[in-house]
């Protein structure tokens, strides 16, 4: 069995949210005993992830460190036509990825139980992602 459906999530600020509600939502009822939920983002600026669910100060911290790490106005960067933020948004998207793989076990996401899905939206205005989501099993 293969089913696949495509989505958009609304436009979030720029950060790290989780959506395994919204991805959830999407799935269709009746999943697998078995299988393998592929997700993945249909955009270059914007990534997912799976971790902590539970405490916010992650995402407060993600969003530093990345920031730390991939600043915006760097004098070198050369793709600066649509913005400061957009070419750090490419680099950290390429750096954390653009889908994900989980488990399906028992009909449900087999997730730990501290994680959630992230959308990891780099841009100030990145405006809806669409997601595609792949179900295998």
């Amino acid at each position: 069995m293969v089913l696949q459906k495509e989505f958009s999530l609304p436009p979030y600020p720029r950060g790290y949210h989780i959506i395994t509600g919204e991805v959830l939502r999407q799935l269709p009822e009746g999943l697998p005993d078995r299988g393998i939920l592929h997700l993945f983002i249909k955009h270059t600026s914007a990534a997912l992830t799976v971790n902590e669910n539970a405490d916010p100060d992650v995402r407060t911290d993600f969003e530093s460190i990345f920031n730390h790490v991939v600043p915006e106005n760097l004098p070198f960067l050369r793709h600066t036509v649509e913005g400061p933020d957009d070419m750090p948004a490419h680099i950290k998207a390429a750096m954390i990825g653009s889908s994900i793989s989980i488990p399906i076990t028992r009909g449900r996401l087999n997730l730990g139980t501290w994680q959630g899905i992230y959308l990891c939206e780099f841009r100030n205005h990145g405006g809806a992602r669409k997601l595609v989501a792949t179900v295998v099993g």
